[in-house]
């Protein structure tokens, strides 16, 4: 991912957190003719100031045919994004797209049985948690279980690099940072306010 230093987030903290709350990934790899991608949610966890990806996908996906211990994986964790008017400006210039995004490099480690079970509670209760009524793993008829547990693969990902981008108008004056977000939040739409919520968090970083 091509980042301007002025975009790059390098704060390890923070990369975890936007991963956790985007946690609906992409994973690519590749065979040796052909690339696969699939849209995936993903737990994680820090070990040993390590990120490490915990997921799943089903047998009869051609991708499994690329998920082998030790071979590399691509993860895109996407966040907000809009569109930049450039009638916002205080000087002629182009428009753009202000975005958050995170990708992830690292290993695949294909998990056991017992690792996969592990995985699959922690993504449900994750979830799960935040219903009115909450049917934890633990619920769950155990041949339910059993017959799904059968059709899916279980993987980890050691993620040995992370690239970060807040492309949030850090680039611009401070006229027309806080000028881009007063627009955005006349918008009243979701992705612009959560843009504009991320540049408020951000105004400190402004090139002038």
């Amino acid at each position: 991912m091509y980042i301007p230093e002025y975009f790059r987030n390098k704060n390890f903290n923070q990369q975890v957190d936007f991963i956790k709350e985007n946690s609906f990934g992409i994973l690519i790899t590749h065979s040796e003719k052909e690339m696969f991608a699939t849209h995936i949610p993903l737990t994680s966890l820090v070990i040993e100031n390590h990120l490490v990806l915990y997921g799943h996908i089903s047998k009869e996906n051609q991708q499994c045919s690329t998920l082998i211990n030790d071979s590399d994986a691509l993860i895109i964790f996407s966040g907000p994004h809009c569109y930049i008017s450039s009638s916002w400006y205080s000087h002629e210039n182009v428009s753009t797209w202000n975005y958050q995004a995170v990708h992830c490099q690292g290993k695949i480690k294909i998990q056991s049985e017992i690792e996969l079970l592990q995985s699959l509670m922690q993504l449900t209760d994750h979830y799960e948690s935040k219903e009115e009524q909450p049917k934890f793993f633990e619920k769950i008829d155990p041949k339910v279980i059993r017959d799904n547990l059968t059709g899916i693969l279980g993987f980890e990902i050691i993620v040995s690099n992370i690239d970060a981008k807040d492309k949030l108008s850090q680039n611009r004056n401070k006229k027309d940072y806080e000028n881009i977000v007063t627009h955005l939040k006349k918008r009243d739409d979701a992705m612009s306010d959560a843009i504009a919520t991320a540049m408020l968090k951000n105004k400190d970083k402004t090139v002038g």
